[in-house]
């Protein structure tokens, strides 16, 4: 299937309105997860478990995790054994868990502890504007089986919600990962205030950055998954007006002196603040690897966060250019 393709709804539907006196095969639908986008992802499954017959809410065989991605490990191990044999899952859940070995995506987790294939969903999606029906997009991504992203596609599309299907799990992941890093050095653009002009530099060279690293992660990334829209508009819409954006902002305009921890206490009234535990890990990763040099903005951001430097130095960097290009997936050097 070509990237960006619709997947069609009436291959369902016909079965649904059972026109050909079939038994529809029925799937049930549980969302493990909270928050406002938990609450948002359960209204959109909600509207078309009532649309659908093909679709339960009860003894499930769909499971939508949408949680911090620093509680998916303890779920998880509590779930082992606990799911139907025919499970399958997607991940909304924007982050990815660094181990010895490397960084290890959550879809990835979710699958070798649980034993179940998982998909994911990421996009331009700030969930207070989904509540109330704002039009937005979203990509699924997934691996092999066409016929369960179908499934997910039809799970989450609204008129007002449009769903397409890229065979790119990875690629779609640590874009929804990454840009949250991104947005934190937005917001400190935004706390300086340096303007426009300053924060689109940051905002092009954190794409770049979120490409290089995805590629140099797994050489089956696409180049296009970066202009759907878990992609450019999801970097674009959580530098304008995500939560990372507004604690680092808030964060810059204090000069550093309060902590991301005391802000997000103070600002997200129990939401959790992703990019900067992204960040931490992106970090480490890069670190341990020998990377730091060939992604100033990632290491700046993280440097920021931690004290070791000042948000100015965020504009700072540009001195440090990395001098790599990515071929087909591999940093090569000039």
């Amino acid at each position: 299937m070509a990237p960006s393709q619709q997947l069609p709804l009436e291959e369902e539907t016909a079965s649904d309105n059972n026109t050909h006196n079939e038994v529809p095969i029925k799937s049930r639908v549980t969302v493990v997860g909270s928050g406002n986008w938990g609450s948002v992802a359960a209204k959109l499954i909600a509207s078309n478990t009532l649309k659908f017959n093909s679709f339960y809410v009860s003894e499930a065989n769909m499971l939508v995790f949408v949680t911090p991605h620093q509680f998916m490990e303890g779920i998880c191990k509590r779930l082992v054994g606990k799911l139907r044999e025919d499970a399958e899952a997607i991940s909304l859940i924007k982050g990815m868990e660094v181990k010895k070995e490397g960084p290890c995506m959550i879809s990835t987790l979710i699958s070798e502890q649980l034993g179940i294939n998982c998909c994911v969903l990421m996009g331009a999606n700030i969930a207070n504007e989904i509540a109330v029906e704002k039009f937005s997009e979203a990509t699924v991504g997934y691996r092999e089986n066409r016929e369960i992203a179908e499934k997910w596609v039809r799970l989450f599309s609204t008129p007002y919600f449009m769903v397409s299907a890229v065979q790119d799990v990875e690629g779609v992941e640590l874009c929804g990962t990454l840009k949250n890093v991104v947005a934190i050095g937005a917001g400190f653009v935004d706390g300086l205030e340096m303007g426009n002009n300053t924060k689109a530099a940051i905002m092009r060279i954190g794409l770049r950055e979120m490409k290089a690293f995805s590629k140099l992660m797994f050489s089956s990334v696409r180049d296009s998954t970066f202009f759907e829209s878990c992609g450019v508009a999801d970097l674009i819409t959580t530098c304008l007006g995500g939560r990372n954006r507004k604690c680092a902002e808030a964060f810059a305009r204090n000069g550093g002196k309060r902590s991301f921890d005391e802000l997000e206490a103070e600002m997200l009234q129990g939401q959790k603040l992703q990019g900067v535990s992204t960040a931490r890990e992106v970090y480490e990763v890069l670190s341990h690897r020998g990377w730091l040099e060939l992604f100033p903005l990632f290491t700046t951001v993280h440097e920021i966060c931690i004290g070791r430097l000042q948000p100015s130095a965020i504009v700072e960097y540009s001195e440090h250019t990395p001098k790599f290009s990515l071929v087909e997936g591999s940093a090569q050097f000039y």
